[in-house]
Parts: structure tokens; C-alpha cells; sequence
């Protein structure tokens, strides 16, 4: 009885240690090196650490145009379409021949493969080099954001050998070769829809509108009259815009303000009565400005005005409404 007990005891150990040893053999969670992401392309240089291969090792290679990088004892490999860790495993492949159990990391030193041109009303407008996956917020973050300036537009240029666009509303262009699309700073920036939120690709083209042809104005009896941006809205109210403007002068007659609007094909601007006092009350509409509309206040006594680069084409407009009154 005892002898079967020492055997099955015996057994039982000698399971567990082929148990324990199996696990051993395994690769454990801890070693698995995660994917970057990051695919190399033309130009962009890298650096190699092979141990026991001081040919290589610890020495700057960069990738040729058609994304072949050449190494001595190695020779020639084909490193352009590869992730970092999928040309690790390649080196690793092609140095078993000469060395036992090769131990080979890539460190990318320069990106150049991957650009993405930024413009328009942004902070540091430029070439951005893209490092593994990065969305559209991420990418403006990295050109320092829209500027103060910023109009209401972000247009997206895409090469359509690369996808068209994933967005509402793109369309090829006129020569077919790349997908358009524009999108509403405003909507990107405060991330009411993630959906917009897309990835960018090498070679994409993102433009921020200045606010030139986004803006309204101010003119008369106020306190700080001139041009405000709507800063990415499509439009702005008519008491934010008095607020912009410093409020009402001391002379001014809110009840005869009027906002001058230009028309498109139109000779002669359009003219929208609003009472100001009757807003300001809550007893009238907050009426939307829309982009180069101008709010003219009058004033009950001296007629001053000045024009704060008023478009010209209301300009006229704007001086007949404040004499008018």
C-alpha cells in the first residue's frame, strides 16, 4: 500500500514537472513586443541592434526610393511596406545563416516616409510626418490648432490610391485622382461627431479657411466697433456680435439698427430691420449674422461711422442706414 503511494506520488510530481516545463517553453505575454503600426517607407532611416553582428549594429542605414535598405553581410532587403517589428523578424530570418539565435531591434532615427501637408489658419502650417496611426484631431493638435483666424471650413485632400475619403459628402475631383471633402472646424474641434474623426493617410492635404470671408462687423454708435471672426461658426447672434462690439454707445437708438446683408447677383444689399432695445428686453428674435452680414446701430446724435474694412459693397449701404436714422 505504501509502494503504491510512493508511485502515484512519484507520477504525480513528474506530471506537474513536465507541466511546469512546458510552460517554461512557452513565449509569455511579457515578450510579445506589440505592433506599432508604424510602415516604413522611402527615406526614412533607421538604425539596427543586432548583438554579435558589429556589421550592422548600432550603425544609422536609410531607406532607398524604392524602399530597399542594403546591408553589409545581409545584402539587400526589401524594408519599405514593413512595420518596424515585421522587418525585426526578417533580419532576424536572413541573419540565422551566419549567427546562432539572432537578437536583432530597428529604432526609427528620421521619419520621412509618411507626410501630411497642413494649411491655411493653423499655428505651425507645414509638413507633418505621420508615426503609426494618428487621427484628424491628433494631427491638427500636432500643427499647433486653428489659429484665431480660423474660417469655418477643414478641406481634406486624399490621393485615391489610398482610399477615398470615409466622409459625408466627398467626391473626387475634377482630374479623378484624389477624393475631397470639407468638414465644419467647429463640429471637429468639439467632437460632436466622432465619425469625422478619421485617419489620416500619407500624402493627405489638410487646409484650415482663414476667417477673411468668415467674418461680421460692427459699425456705429458701439463701443469697440470693426470685424470679428466667427471663429469656425456658420454664424454668430446678433446680441454675441453686440457684445464683441463692447455693447451699445452711450448715444446710440437700438430700436433703428439694421442689418446690412449682401446678396449674391444682387447690386444692392438687403436691409433687415432690429430692434435692439426689443431683443435686449427678450421681447424680440436674436436674428443670426451670417459671414460679411454688418450691424449698423445709429446714433442719436453725432453721425459718426467708420468703416473698420466693411466690405465695399456695403459699405454704401451701411452709411445710408445710419444717416437714414
Amino acid at each position: 500500500m505504501k509502494t503504491a503511494l510512493n508511485n502515484t506520488g512519484s507520477a504525480f510530481i513528474a506530471l506537474l514537472l513536465a507541466i511546469v516545463s512546458a510552460i517554461a517553453q512557452q513565449p509569455g505575454n511579457t515578450a510579445v513586443k506589440l505592433d506599432s503600426g508604424y510602415v516604413l517607407g522611402p527615406d526614412d532611416q533607421i538604425v539596427i541592434h543586432a548583438i554579435d553582428v558589429p556589421e550592422i549594429s548600432d550603425k544609422p542605414f536609410l531607406i532607398g526610393t524604392n524602399g530597399n535598405v542594403t546591408l553589409p553581410l545581409i545584402g539587400r532587403v526589401q524594408a519599405g511596406g514593413l512595420t518596424v517589428e515585421q522587418l525585426e523578424l526578417e533580419l532576424n530570418a536572413r541573419l540565422a545563416r551566419y549567427v546562432k539565435d539572432p537578437q536583432v531591434s530597428v529604432t526609427v532615427t528620421e521619419f520621412r516616409s509618411q507626410p501630411v501637408s497642413v494649411f491655411g489658419a493653423v499655428t505651425k502650417p507645414g509638413v507633418i510626418q505621420l508615426r503609426g496611426r494618428k487621427a484628424l484631431y491628433e494631427v491638427l493638435s500636432d500643427a499647433g490648432g486653428p489659429r484665431e483666424t480660423a474660417g469655418a471650413t477643414i478641406t481634406i485632400t486624399r490621393r485615391r490610391e489610398n482610399g477615398d475619403l470615409p466622409l459625408p459628402g466627398a467626391k473626387p475631383d475634377a482630374t479623378g485622382q484624389f477624393s475631397i471633402a470639407e468638414l465644419n472646424v467647429q463640429g471637429v474641434l468639439a467632437g460632436r461627431n466622432p465619425a469625422v474623426n478619421i485617419e489620416i493617410k500619407p500624402n493627405d492635404v489638410i487646409s484650415v479657411s482663414e476667417a477673411d470671408s468668415n467674418m461680421v462687423y460692427v459699425v456705429g454708435d458701439v463701443e469697440h466697433g470693426g470685424g470679428f471672426t466667427l471663429g469656425g461658426r456658420q454664424s454668430v447672434s446678433v446680441l454675441m456680435a453686440l457684445s464683441l462690439a463692447g455693447g451699445l454707445g452711450r448715444t446710440a437708438k437700438p430700436e433703428k439698427a439694421r442689418i446690412i446683408r449682401a446678396l449674391p447677383g444682387e447690386p444692392r444689399p438687403q436691409e433687415i430691420p432690429v430692434n435692439l432695445k426689443q431683443v435686449l428686453n427678450g421681447k424680440a428674435e436674436d436674428l443670426g449674422l451670417r459671414p460679411q452680414d454688418v450691424l449698423v446701430v445709429p446714433t442719436s446724435g453725432h453721425k459718426t461711422f467708420t468703416t473698420y474694412s466693411v466690405p465695399a459693397m456695403v459699405a454704401a449701404a451701411a452709411y445710408a442706414a445710419i444717416y437714414r436714422f
